[in-house]
């Protein structure tokens, strides 16, 4: 039997596409006919409006979310022989980002309702050696700060934030992305707040982790500019035609957000009476952007199953935790060892969540939920 075709994809962007194409075109036309394409007007334009949106004193452009979690991890001192908290709930670059700076990434568990840093977890796994905590603000929701920003000063820790998929989403009343010493946003195409490649920023409200991160993601050059390196760094800038787009994008962030919202809500209506776990929809001081409408089924996978038959895209994000992967195998955990992040794992599918996704196809996949069940 021929499998149905997916009419409804998990993400698509080419309705933003059609959308925004002309001003699009006329941003990167701006950068080429101006030639300068390295840390020009454009960075410097977007820095100042993306640091507005988020509430943070600085935000630098980067050449990626990795980066910008590589960079913010250098930046407060993390190296060989630290260890550095991080979730094995999340995608794997929230460790590799340790790795990479030669430190070691200690595993913690998840909040079961979330699925962010869960703050016991956290302090379970301090040692002498913990550098530094990473919270995850995954699939736009944000982490439990306040018993994290807690735990970060009375053990004098750099608490990062991991905001890769939660442009603009609030926590008692702030933005995620100004609450740590310093916070990494990813703008990969799929993000709420995606450029046309590979593209992320650093914000912190700290002006000498500003100056580091700005020296360290251009080779260790001196924020005076010439020749002069103060340090060993890295290029990982941000280039003109990509601020350009997210200057173009991040016009419409708020608007796309909202819409977001409220494909989450006709969701989380219509979802409300059947055996599954659905996310947090958020209240007014504290709100998620749904970067993904994930929910939990210990049916999952034929739940999946059934909805690509309905011509409904899904996605398993993440199939796999952290300490179950085997590059981390040297770690020596445990199946066993955290046991809401395998259980999420095993348990999560994601639906459709983009925002010109319409409310009547927002309804047809509620539709084909519920026929799953009866």
């Amino acid at each position: 039997m021929t499998a149905t075709a997916i009419e409804i994809p998990l993400l698509t962007l080419k309705g933003q596409n059609a959308e925004i194409g002309p001003d699009v075109k006329a941003a990167v036309m701006r950068v080429l006919d101006s030639g300068v394409f390295i840390l020009g007007a454009e960075n410097k334009a977007f820095d100042s409006e993306f640091a507005e949106a988020i509430g943070a004193k600085h935000s630098l452009g980067v050449d990626s979310g990795t980066s910008a979690l590589e960079l913010a991890l250098e930046a407060v001192g993390v190296g060989p022989g630290d260890e550095v908290i991080v979730p094995s709930f999340t995608f794997i670059a929230t460790a590799t980002a340790v790795s990479v700076l030669g430190a070691t990434p200690v595993l913690a568990d998840v909040d079961p309702a979330t699925l962010t840093l869960s703050p016991r977890s956290v302090e379970r796994s301090l040692t002498a050696r913990t550098k530094a905590v990473v919270a995850v603000h995954l699939f736009g929701q944000a982490a439990d700060m306040d018993p994290l920003l807690s735990i970060a000063k009375s053990k004098r820790l750099a608490l990062i934030e991991d905001c890769a998929q939660s442009h603009l989403a609030t926590y008692k009343g702030r933005t995620t992305g100004a609450f740590g010493a310093l916070a990494a946003f990813s703008f990969y195409p799929s993000k709420n707040l995606g450029a046309a490649g590979d593209a992320g920023a650093v914000t912190t409200n700290d002006d000498s982790l500003r100056a580091r991160v700005a020296e360290l993601r251009n080779c260790g050059r001196s924020c005076d500019g010439g020749y002069h390196h103060v340090r060993i760094g890295h290029n990982c800038r941000l280039d003109e035609i990509q601020a350009a787009i997210l200057r173009v994008k991040l016009l419409r962030l708020a608007g796309w957000t909202a819409a977001r919202r409220r494909i989450a809500a006709i969701y989380d209506e219509g979802l409300r009476d059947l055996p599954l776990q659905r996310p947090p929809i958020g209240n007014e001081d504290s709100a998620p952007v749904f970067h993904l409408y994930t929910l939990r089924c210990d049916r999952r996978d034929a739940l999946a199953e059934h909805l690509r038959g309905q011509g409904v895209g899904t996605g398993v994000y993440y199939p796999t935790p952290v300490h179950m992967q085997p590059a981390y195998a040297d770690l020596g955990y445990k199946s066993g060892a955290f046991p809401v992040s395998e259980r999420a794992a095993r348990e999560v599918l994601s639906l459709p969540m983009y925002a010109e996704l319409s409310a009547t196809d927002a309804g047809r996949v509620v539709d084909a939920v519920r026929r799953f069940f009866r």
